[in-house]
């Protein structure tokens, strides 16, 4: 219609871009993403907000994602309570259930590793951070996910800081994102650390 402002369809966009995440995370060595995660894996357990934490949300990670088991078990040591990602079944939501080991995990929606149905879900998030998955992030805080939401919707209703961790392979100027996208609060990299949103505790 005249005067109608066509909003144009990111969709393939998004998918390009999602490919190529993937495929450069494919084309790293053994060494190299396990130098790389190394180094995501100080600077985020170096972070204030780490180390002040009672609580540590996380996705358990793919083989191309960023390794958050170690961060798992280093996070178990240090006595805080680990939670993580279930999905529901039927719908686009997810539940967050607590874990004492690795061992608390079985194979769930899209062959993630979840939690167990015995392990107690949680509800109060109180002194808490959250590691966001991305297979892209840019440097205004946004991610590209997978596509499915489930972050997106869990996010707009979590009020503790939102950390991002991603290669700087895959580090993007600016991705495009709608108004039902949720930013992160830090980045950390292989290479470094950056800070988008103002947070203040809660």
């Amino acid at each position: 219609k005249p005067g109608t402002m066509v909003t144009p369809d990111v969709r393939p966009l998004k998918n390009r871009l999602r490919e190529e995440s993937k495929q450069i995370r494919r084309n790293f060595s053994f060494e190299e993403k396990k130098k790389k995660d190394a180094a995501i894996f100080w600077r985020l357990t170096g972070l204030p907000q780490y180390q002040h934490c009672r609580m540590l949300l996380t996705f358990v990670s793919t083989p191309i994602e960023v390794d958050t088991r170690r961060i798992i078990q280093q996070a178990l040591r240090d006595q805080k309570q680990v939670v993580v990602p279930r999905c529901i079944p039927d719908q686009i939501q997810m539940e967050f259930c607590r874990i004492h080991s690795l061992r608390d995990l079985k194979k769930g929606t899209f062959s993630v590793m979840e939690p167990k149905t015995y392990c107690k879900v949680i509800r109060c998030f109180r002194n808490s951070i959250c590691i966001v998955p991305g297979l892209a992030f840019d440097m205004y805080g946004y991610r590209l996910g997978y596509g499915k939401g489930y972050y997106d919707r869990f996010l707009k209703h979590y009020q503790g800081f939102r950390v991002g961790i991603c290669y700087t392979d895959c580090l993007k100027n600016q991705l495009p994102h709608g108004k039902y996208d949720q930013a992160v609060h830090l980045l950390a990299t292989d290479k470094f650390s950056k800070t988008f949103l103002p947070y203040h505790r809660k």
